[in-house]
């Protein structure tokens, strides 16, 4: 398995709330980023979305705040791919800052592969985009593992 490099997001002042931590809402912004640089690193990039019109919908996110995040924290999201089958992603992403042990914030979404048009409709994966998500994919122990879950989010196997 590889693994995909952190995002690192600048927390901007906008960012930041009265109480001086990250407002809810910027923890899905930042997310959103890390996603979009798990597109590029897949081959879903820019030029992909322009020659193909697909892209990544999110269908279902689930964000768990464990610490505040302060205005002054240094902050990487590590994206993991939990699971995935011919059009659809379960991924997880872990919000960390040097001064917080552990997760700052934990939260697993499910995307969709899916071609834009008059009608947008679901559509499979490239083999070579299917061929990344494997070699991303952790084991199944370390999916498992991850215990921050509310209702469960999964790909589910007919």
């Amino acid at each position: 398995m590889t693994e995909l490099p952190p995002f690192r997001a600048t927390l901007a002042p906008d960012w930041v709330d009265y109480n001086g931590h990250l407002r809810d809402a910027y923890y899905v912004v930042a997310l959103s980023s890390a996603v979009d640089e798990v597109m590029d690193h897949l081959g879903l990039d820019a030029a992909y979305r322009e020659r193909t019109h697909c892209t990544l919908y999110t269908l279902e996110l689930h964000i768990h705040y464990l610490h505040e995040i302060k205005a002054t924290d240094e902050l990487r999201v590590v994206t993991s791919v939990l699971d995935y089958d011919a059009k659809r992603i379960h991924a997880a992403c872990d919000f960390l800052c040097p001064r917080i042990e552990g997760s700052a914030a934990s939260a697993d979404f499910m995307l969709m592969h899916v071609h834009q048009g008059e009608k947008p409709a679901s559509a499979p994966f490239p083999p070579d985009v299917s061929a990344r998500l494997e070699s991303l994919k952790v084991s199944a122990d370390a999916a498992a593992a991850r215990r921050f879950a509310s209702r469960k989010i999964e790909i589910k196997r007919r």
